[in-house]
């Protein structure tokens, strides 16, 4: 095709002016072509019909080319960080209601999500959670998967994990405790902030009258940042209940209660099982026998500070230093030894 181009009178132009559906304007030179040629017949400059240099477009197309990829990447590593974050709470030790309750939260946010996208009406929706139950019941753990899930599902910006109790929130002086209480608020900004012991802020005693101020303070923080920030409160079931009564404003945002069931003797038995087998140790036949006796014996008759997994932990660490004293008396250690929990280890 023969270039059909004419120079007209110098003026200001875009990079290209595009004159008619037939004819656009070199920006450089200021000369005229057809609309299907590519090249300037003057100043050989090459441009689109689009209006845009083939160079700009094509830095164009990667920049958008390389958004997507970037796109694609973060989906897949969400995807992938689901998948890790479930398996991981999947695999804890018993807490089957715990892990349905956890099941339906996550198709809700699914949906809830797929709705939002489809522009449908969401209707509302309060993640923040009670975890009520007897100590070394899993709360601390789930609360901690839980602020990966909710990363992974889009929820949380970061996903990390705040713990603290009365004293990381309650300060000693009128008005303290509420820049105390922001403080720890804004380190669980886009994460889960996890308030172990939570009925004690809502003691009723002139001691704790900061207390008050400390859940007034969180339930505005709950309020304003509602889009970024979780609160997750921990106790005995009892005792949460009398808590959720403390602020008309707590029932209305802490709507869902996850019960956290003590464990049965044959999970403390697997829960000690797992110890070992992180740390790599065994236990011997006779010595497995022993231990689900033991466990049956205080699940049967458990005391008031019955402790659950903490107590299978401290079972288990405490066999450890009884084979460190046993083995230490032995001048050649085989590695069978140094591997096994025996029944003196337990005792």
């Amino acid at each position: 095709m023969k270039l059909i181009t004419s120079t007209l009178p110098m003026r200001p132009l875009k990079e290209i002016d595009i004159i008619s559906k037939n004819e656009w304007i070199c920006g450089t030179c200021n000369t005229r072509n057809k609309i299907e040629i590519e090249i300037c017949g003057k100043c050989g400059k090459t441009f689109g019909a689009s209006g845009m240099s083939v160079e700009s477009r094509h830095n164009n197309i990667d920049l958008k080319i390389k958004n997507i990829d970037l796109k694609i990447k973060a989906e897949l590593k969400r995807a992938v960080d689901l998948e890790k974050s479930l398996t991981e709470l999947n695999e804890l030790t018993g807490l089957e209601k715990v892990k349905e309750e956890v099941d339906t939260m996550v198709n809700l946010i699914k949906i809830k999500k797929l709705r939002e996208s489809r522009g449908l009406q969401q209707a509302p929706m309060s993640l923040h959670l009670v975890f009520s139950g007897n100590p070394g019941t899993g709360k601390t753990t789930v609360a901690r998967i839980l602020g990966e899930i909710y990363c992974a599902l889009g929820v949380l910006s970061k996903g990390h994990f705040i713990e603290v109790d009365q004293s990381g929130l309650i300060a000693g002086y009128v008005g303290q405790t509420a820049l105390k209480t922001l403080d720890v608020i804004n380190k669980a900004m886009g994460g889960i902030l996890f308030i172990d012991e939570a009925y004690s802020l809502a003691k009723e005693n002139r001691e704790n009258e900061f207390g008050y101020e400390a859940i007034e303070t969180l339930i505005k923080a709950m309020e304003d940042h509602r889009n970024d920030f979780i609160v997750i409160i921990a106790g005995y079931p009892e005792l949460m209940l009398h808590f959720l009564k403390a602020n008309p404003g707590l029932e209305s945002r802490f709507n869902t209660t996850i019960h956290f069931e003590d464990y049965s003797f044959k999970e403390l038995a697997d829960i000690f099982i797992g110890f070992c087998k992180k740390n790599q140790y065994t236990i011997s036949e006779e010595a497995e026998i022993y231990l689900i006796n033991y466990f049956k014996y205080i699940c049967e008759n458990k005391q008031e500070n019955f402790s659950n997994a903490r107590k299978a932990r401290n079972l288990f660490e405490n066999a450890v230093k009884k084979q460190a004293n046993r083995l230490a008396l032995n001048k050649n250690i085989a590695d069978r030894e140094l591997l096994e929990i025996t029944v003196d280890d337990l005792k």
